[in-house]
């Protein structure tokens, strides 16, 4: 047991505190075939992402190796060359029928021609390029095979979920501590981290030599003296009584659920401790510790030395995103896209994934690799048939290999003629160290590497400490995200609505819907409820020829809709609404709408006849009857003088009678939601209820007419034009208002109106989350607390980013690519928060959506006296129709809230024109004799 170590000078890439090699996995590099191996499957691919332009740092475990001669065939741009390139070095050149000898496996070497042994030997084991290509589809089937839930449990490559989601940024400072155990001794470090860049921890460790019977004794005594390491390297380092948070590295093959949660699948390296397959290693430490009453050191990360070695090499610069892990036995780990990972339940951000590829070929896809001497090597060891990956790669068997190799060709008097070989007899007579000696690895791999993924380039990054610093940086970044999850947590709960949010916001929606049906209460009531005197839905039996006009903005249409027994037929134009008729005279404005629908008459032959109009007139409006509404007042850029006042109606009949236009009848004028639920109507009578969730929001329903006081008459129903988007400006909603919204609706034209729209509308997500944004990097959060000049912009962040982001499957890639339209450097995972943030603020404008409607369709069971109600909601409106989850998470939420209403959406096609000429069929349906 050695003295507590604090290095000298910090250490660097350069150089680590020394410590003993004796038994851990990746000490020693293997040699020759291997080389071309240990990168398959490593390419960066949808499950292993690499860095900007495919480059990414692989941290490489072992002693670093000098030049190797470059390989045969590999031209200058590292492009993988032909068949006959990678052969043209061959030993033995090619056979009759001109077949590269160097292709020759075993289950051929009878066709071999003459060689000499040593030829044939050296054929054996140097697989031909294409032998490794093959091979390395092998192992990305087998990867693949072990991400899939269906197929994981039968995987020979296992790709093990490590929960470790994040690389460490160089933000993260404080105390940890890290336990190692090893095959011979425990290794305790303890860090501290200054949060500039992780470029001078601080760092001391002590080895403990572990009794030679520990490792077939019970668990107990085993978690009993790690406990005891800790707690004896703490009290002479005089550690403080803090809370400590402790990594622990378990070089052994574990179930893992958690990032401090693992179950031990099965011992090796020669340990054999009684109960502790099937439990949770990291709850038997924690006991352990806790036994010693160290209650402040809490082990919250566990990770084997493969992952620790990949966190122990992001250092700076551009994180390292895979490890490869080559010496006693051989294993990679790399970070992989979370949805990838089917074995687990975060879809979210990135996991590094344990790939355990040790085991790769225990079904057989290695047989056409393996030779005689892997063969006799797989028999002489404790586990023959297992693990034949690793017994091709891994320092514990090359000299093995090499050694059964040698005796063959010794044997058949190929070498050491006339001398004693008996000592090639004897199991581990070669050493792998020997062999490093005669042969080199680094420059190979590289190569090789090169030649199988020519479109990636690989930065190999010899680790000088494998597991200590590394775990450090897992616990480190866990410690991070600790933290960093509960400021998050904190800054966006104000914006996740619980249940009896919701079905406040619905009682408070049914109290104003009340209110604004009340004769009396009417003008007081932030939801207007406003009589349309549309009192009747389509039936089917509507025919004839229809005229809508739709004039809502810049541009208007002129449609003709008929409606026939088959269905519904329309034509249509677009015509321009000039700027100087918009902001000119009432009179020039409404002439120049009679001339377009004249013209539009005149194309369509339609001159002669006299057809019935719906008018779609989308600005704000009291409606008198069915045909007559009067403007309250000019929006979008319009102010015709001499309208405001008016009835709209009679300023567009005015306007025919001055063109001597006959041929015109205004039956009905209509809003656009009104015309979504006439629209679906037609298509569905049970839709009563018309939704637009667009740029602005609003919806309209069927009410009983005896509970609508502003209107004479108590038969029948009529629909209501609820503009629900002012819900809540008379401040019942202000304790929903987050700091956010009030940010937006303070930079808005209209500042303290049409509060509820703000909250779920289009026009206003962006912006809401532009705003979260801007906090999280005040906060440090995001983008290293960098924020971009266009972020500080208004209206920036559009609400179509919200629907990109959070659709299912964008990788996170494509998420980095519109953050950095933005001019904001974003690493995996910001991305990750910017679409948390956009799922909680469209979630919670689906949910209230859900809380309005909600209320409407209860009032409607309520008003029929029924137990249950079936209705279909026609919907229309980009947001709705566009977002990947909108309408999910509202129909989801609509139906707990609402359990005894079952209730259909459909989406509307036309509503404001096709839905406007079906308001005018309805009512000449009324009139017809």
């Amino acid at each position: 047991m050695s003295s507590p170590r604090r290095p000298g000078s910090q250490p660097s890439r350069g150089g680590r505190a020394p410590w003993s090699p004796r038994g851990e996995r990746g000490r020693l590099p293997p040699v020759s075939r291997c080389v071309g191996m240990v990168m398959w499957g490593q390419q960066p691919s949808p499950a292993a992402p690499g860095l900007e332009d495919n480059l990414c740092a692989i941290a490489v475990v072992g002693r670093s190796c000098a030049l190797y001669p470059r390989l045969p065939g590999r031209d200058g741009g590292g492009t993988l060359p032909s068949h006959d390139a990678a052969q043209t070095s061959a030993p033995c050149g090619r056979d009759a029928e001109g077949r590269a000898l160097g292709s020759f496996q075993l289950g051929h070497q009878d066709n071999i021609p003459s060689c000499t042994p040593v030829q044939r030997a050296l054929m054996l084991l140097t697989p031909s390029l294409e032998k490794l290509q093959a091979v390395k589809c092998r192992m990305l089937e087998a990867m693949d095979k072990g991400l899939s839930r269906q197929t994981h449990a039968q995987a020979t490559v296992r790709m093990l979920p490590t929960f470790i989601c994040s690389t460490p940024d160089g933000t993260e400072k404080g105390d940890l501590m890290v336990v190692e155990l090893c095959q011979s001794h425990v290794r305790t470090l303890f860090v501290t981290l200054l949060g500039d860049g992780n470029q001078s921890p601080q760092l001391m460790y002590k080895i403990f030599d572990m009794p030679a019977d520990m490792l077939q004794g019970t668990g107990e005594a085993l978690f009993d003296f790690i406990a005891q390491c800790v707690h004896k390297f703490l009290e002479e380092i005089g550690s403080p009584q803090h809370r400590l948070p402790l990594g622990f590295v378990f070089p052994f093959s574990c179930r893992q659920t958690g990032l401090g949660k693992a179950e031990l699948i099965s011992w090796s390296k020669g340990f054999q401790c009684s109960d502790v397959e099937g439990k949770d290693v990291v709850q038997l430490l924690q006991a352990a510790i806790n036994k010693l009453e160290l209650y402040h050191v809490q082990v919250i990360a566990l990770l084997n030395d493969t992952v620790g070695t990949m966190m122990a090499s992001s250092w700076g610069g551009k994180p390292c995103e895979i490890a490869l892990v080559t010496g006693t036995g051989t294993n990679s780990c790399f970070m992989a896209e979370a949805e990838l990972v089917e074995v687990v339940e975060e879809s979210n951000g990135r996991m590094c994934v344990n790939s355990e590829w040790g085991c790769f070929g225990d079904d057989g896809a290695l047989g056409d690799v393996l030779t005689p001497y892997d063969h006799r090597v797989d028999q002489e060891s404790s586990n023959p048939g297992e693990r034949r990956f690793e017994k091709m790669v891994g320092g514990l068997y090359l000299g093995e290999i090499v050694r059964h190799a040698v005796l063959m060709l010794a044997t058949e008097q190929a070498l050491f003629v006339g001398a004693s070989t008996s000592v090639l007899g004897a199991k581990d007579a070669f050493k792998t160290q020997q062999v490093l000696e005669i042969m080199e690895f680094g420059e190979i791999l590289q190569s090789v590497a090169g030649l199988l993924a020519p479109e990636c380039t690989a930065t190999l990054v010899p680790s000088a400490d494998t597991n200590g610093l590394g775990v450090a940086m897992v616990t480190a970044v866990a410690q991070r995200l600790l933290t960093q999850r509960h400021e998050v947590e904190q800054l966006l709960a104000p914006l996740r609505l619980s249940r009896a949010d919701l079905e406040r916001v619905q009682a408070l929606m049914r109290q104003e819907m009340e209110r604004g049906l009340g004769r009396d209460s009417n003008a007081d009531a932030s939801v207007r409820m406003l009589p349309t005197y549309v009192c009747n839905t389509p039936d089917g039996t509507e025919r004839g020829d229809f005229l809508a006009l739709d004039l809502g903005g810049t541009n208007f249409r002129v449609l003709v809709v008929r409606v026939m027994q088959e269905g519904i037929h329309m034509a249509s134009e677009i015509y321009v609404v000039p700027t100087s008729v918009m902001q000119g005279t009432g009179e020039a404005l409404f002439d120049h709408i009679v001339e377009c629908i004249m013209d539009f008459q005149r194309k369509q032959n339609l001159m002669e006849q006299v057809l019935p109009l719906g008018f779609t007139f989308s600005f704000p409006c009291q409606q008198l009857g069915l045909d007559k509404a009067v403007l309250l007042t000019w929006t979008k850029g319009f102010s015709a003088s001499g309208c405001v006042g008016q009835d709209v109606v009679q300023l567009l009949r005015d306007a025919a009678q001055r063109k001597q236009h006959v041929a015109l009848k205004v039956v009905a004028v209509v809003n656009d939601t009104v015309g979504t639920m006439m629209a679906c109507g037609y298509d569905d009578p049970k839709c009563e209820i018309g939704l637009i969730v667009g740029t602005g929001t609003n919806a309209c329903y069927m009410e009983e007419r005896k509970n609508v006081g502003t209107v004479e008459g108590d038969e029948g129903r009529m629909c209501i034009n609820m503009e629900w988007g002012a819900f809540g400006d008379n401040g019942c909603l202000d304790d929903i208002f987050t700091t956010f919204d009030r940010m937006v609706d303070e930079k808005t034209i209209n500042a303290g109106k049409q509060r509820f729209e703000k909250l779920i509308s289009g026009m206003y997500l962006g912006e809401i989350v532009r705003h979260i944004l801007l906090a999280m990097v005040d906060k440090q959060l995001l983008f290293r607390g960098k924020p971009s000049l266009k972020l500080q912009t208004r209206d920036i962040f559009q609400t179509t980013f919200l629907s990109t982001i959070e659709t299912d499957g964008l990788a996170l890639q494509q998420v980095q690519g519109i953050l950095r339209d933005l001019e904001l450097d974003a690493s995996f995972e910001d991305s990750v928060l910017v679409r948390e943030v956009c799922q909680t603020v469209s979630l919670r404008a689906a949910q209230l959506c859900a809380a309005g409607l909600a209320a409407v369709v209860e009032k409607m069971r309520e008003n029929r006296g029924l137990a249950q109600l079936a209705i279909t909601v026609g919907v229309d409106g980009t947001l709705y129709k566009m977002h990947p989850h909108f309408s999910q998470n509202l129909q989801q939420m609509l139906q707990d809230l609402a359990p005894n209403c079952a209730v259909t959406f459909l989406q509307s096609e036309d509503g404001s024109g096709k839905g406007a000429a079906l308001v005018a069929a309805v009512a000449c349906r009324e009139t017809s004799p």
